[in-house]
């Protein structure tokens, strides 16, 4: 995959959109110092060449459905000759109980995230689903157990210190 060209002005408008995906295009227009139809055009363009994928809305689940499973599961594979560790990652991230595939240096190749409705759900996914892949030589299980932090907003609410600070 070659590297997408983007000059300065597009930059700055993934980083505005990064940070609140439902500003209004007005409003980038204004911080941007461009016309509302440039930012329309910038945007369009960048829909089309994949570079916005998806607008999201970050949400503390935790706090709602607390009783849904989450783990992180490494992953150590055979890669095949032509096409890597490609052909095994498309396998895996197939699967609707898949929420992230992503590629690592270290000891696994692999890491996945996965969501399901209880533990046993998830611990099916893992020994019938995940570990019967053709080339899938180990996994390792992480269950989450807290999320402090996601997408660079504290997910918890922290308590002031109780202590005075000296002085």
């Amino acid at each position: 995959m070659k590297p997408y060209k983007i000059d300065q002005t597009g930059a700055d408008l993934l980083e505005i959109l990064s940070a609140d995906s439902k500003i209004s295009t007005e409003d980038i227009a204004r911080q941007l110092n461009i016309s509302v139809d440039r930012v329309k055009k910038y945007i369009s363009r960048l829909e089309k060449d994949r570079i916005i994928l998806k607008y999201k809305t970050l949400i503390n689940w935790e706090r709602i459905k607390n009783d849904e499973v989450r783990a992180l599961i490494e992953v150590k594979v055979t890669p095949e000759r032509g096409v890597g560790f490609d052909s095994i990652a498309e396998s895996i991230y197939r699967f609707p109980e898949v929420s992230s595939v992503y590629l690592l240096s270290g000891s696994y190749d692999l890491l996945v995230q996965v969501e399901g409705p209880n533990l046993r759900e998830v611990s099916f996914f893992v020994s019938e689903k995940l570990a019967t892949i053709k080339n899938v030589q180990s996994t390792v299980t992480h269950f989450l157990l807290k999320k402090y932090k996601e997408d660079g907003e504290p997910m918890v609410e922290f308590q002031e210190p109780k202590r005075l600070p000296i002085t």
